[in-house]
């Protein structure tokens, strides 16, 4: 069962990587998302998986649904920031004229590769941002931006490389809102969450720099029950390792893990009182990180040089209770 297998969403193509435990749904020509993760042993899903006649809702907000890429995560003020004396002006998309989640949406990825083994499968997928004229206008500097998702029994990573192609430096953030769904008993599952401190917002939830005590939400370095909860907060790792553990009462659990050197927050999102899915976002960068009066080992914004290859991975693994 370890392979790569082709099915159809809306008419679009998709490749599904199957391991004997997990099956693992891409989504390239619509923005490379993994809009769904079935659990064949749980006999569950454990994402949010858009359905069929969702088609329109996805096209106008892809990063509701699997794990969507967000390149750069996050609101930026006004959309407007200077670095390396470059202007970059993203489109405001938000009722307070900011933007956010970034400029990578349902542009079409190409698979350049895929893999089949005796331990598992993978494929590889790639972009060019300057074949979006959308993309380049808004960040003048061109990418090449790859992903290689491999699938090994009961565990499976994204590894993302990003290639600077331009002759100036330029700020790179990347983030994961990532839909883990809590089938309507957010009673039965804890969160536990290594974390620092929360980072505080303004009143047009742009994050401002300052940070503050994590107060009740310490309770997340030790495990944190979700029932009504209420999350639209970002937190600082701080050093600590970047796993998240979200755990069922009976031992089922899963381990959310990133590159600790680049992931330094976290952002946690219910969409309300927690019932149906509950999001759990690793960040490269602080939201509005280029036009904070802060360092970039705080902030996470990485200050990509002409010609740098960039790795980043996230690790997603199921345990079964024992």
């Amino acid at each position: 069962m370890k392979k790569v297998t082709k099915g159809q969403w809306n008419g679009y193509d998709t490749y599904i990587l199957h391991s004997r435990e997990l099956e693992v749904t891409l989504l390239p020509r619509l923005g490379n998302n993994v809009i769904g993760l079935t659990d064949k042993v749980q006999q569950r899903e454990v994402l949010r998986r858009p359905e069929e006649n969702e088609l329109d809702f996805y096209l106008q907000k892809p990063y509701h649904f699997g794990i969507p890429l967000l390149i750069p995560p996050g609101r930026i003020r006004r959309g407007h920031f200077e670095y390396a004396g470059q202007h970059y002006q993203f489109d405001r998309n938000t009722a307070n004229d900011n933007h956010i989640h970034g400029l990578h949406r349902t542009q079409c990825w190409r698979v350049s590769d895929i893999e089949e083994d005796e331990e598992g499968c993978a494929i590889t997928t790639e972009f060019l941002t300057s074949d979006d004229p959308e993309w380049i206008r808004q960040y003048p500097v061109p990418l090449k931006l790859e992903m290689t998702l491999r699938l090994q029994g009961t565990s499976l990573s994204q590894t993302f490389k990003v290639t600077q192609l331009g002759d100036n430096p330029a700020p790179f953030g990347l983030g994961l809102h990532t839909w883990f769904l809590l089938d309507g008993r957010p009673d039965a599952w804890t969160l536990r969450l290594p974390v620092t401190e929360t980072y505080l917002l303004d009143e047009e939830n742009v994050t401002t720099g300052e940070a503050a005590p994590l107060g009740e939400f310490d309770r997340l370095n030790t495990g944190l029950n979700l029932k009504g909860t209420n999350f639209d907060t970002m937190f600082s790792i701080g050093g600590k390792p970047a796993e998240a553990l979200l755990q069922r009462e009976d031992g089922y659990a899963i381990r959310y893990s990133a590159s600790p050197e680049y992931f330094k927050h976290w952002v946690l999102y219910t969409k309300g009182e927690a019932d149906q899915f509950f999001c759990i976002e690793p960040y490269t960068w602080l939201p509005n990180a280029p036009n904070l009066n802060l360092p970039n080992e705080v902030t996470g914004l990485i200050d990509l040089q002409p010609g740098q290859q960039l790795t980043l991975q996230v690790n997603l693994d199921i345990v079964y209770p024992s």
